[in-house]
């Protein structure tokens, strides 16, 4: 099983050389307030707003100081701007006052953190510091790895959990990017192109049409 899991994702590293974070940012902090935008928006759209946020805004202690009010305006376009808006100020400050100012480099004080949920601190770990602990179980990774037959679960921790038994810990860095790509680009929720997909023969979903 492991070898066919593993011959499947060196398929989707073929088709999909470029996979990458889409999420453009310089620094671990920058990366953390922006999967906290990316919550229920896309990351094109968060990309369209960080620049001009951080060239004024980009460590702890300047959202701490910024007005509410204003922060609330200038992510307004992300959605959900209010609750954003509390929980970045909230997580800089725990930021300063427990973790010297650093964003924590583990999945624990990660996840401690308010508006930070175990996916977004699986994107923190891998995207601003190439530690891959997991999988961040997004919409597309959760619809691939329940029509692929990887996972019947339907809770991201369970289906992570499935995940991380049936693929080497050294393909796991590669499964966060290449799913979400295919997610976008094939796999989609609607009119998903099984004809055209490269693992389809690996798909439980495509077997029963």
């Amino acid at each position: 099983m492991e070898n066919k899991n593993v011959e499947m994702i060196e398929i989707l590293r073929k088709a999909y050389p470029d996979a990458k974070c889409s999420l453009d940012f310089t620094t671990p902090f920058e990366m953390l307030v922006a999967v906290m935008l990316s919550a229920q928006c896309t990351d094109e759209r968060v990309n369209k707003v960080t620049p001009s946020i951080f060239k004024k805004y980009n460590t702890p202690e300047d959202f701490v100081k910024i007005d509410i009010n204003e922060l609330e305006n200038l992510i307004h376009p992300c959605g959900f701007y209010k609750n954003k808006a509390k929980n970045i100020k909230l997580c800089s400050q725990k930021i300063l006052d427990e973790f010297n100012g650093k964003v924590p480099e583990n999945m624990e004080d990660l996840v401690s953190l308010p508006g930070v949920g175990r996916k977004s601190a699986n994107v923190i770990m891998l995207e601003a510091f190439g530690i891959p602990c997991g999988v961040a179980v997004d919409t597309h990774a959760k619809r691939l790895a329940n029509r692929i037959g990887l996972s019947n679960k339907k809770e991201p921790e369970k289906i992570e959990q499935d995940l991380i038994k049936k693929i080497p810990n050294e393909y796991l860095k590669d499964v966060n990017h290449l799913f979400m790509w295919h997610g976008r680009n094939c796999c989609t929720a609607r009119s998903p192109k099984c004809n055209k997909c490269p693992i389809n023969s690996f798909c439980n979903f495509y077997k029963s049409l």
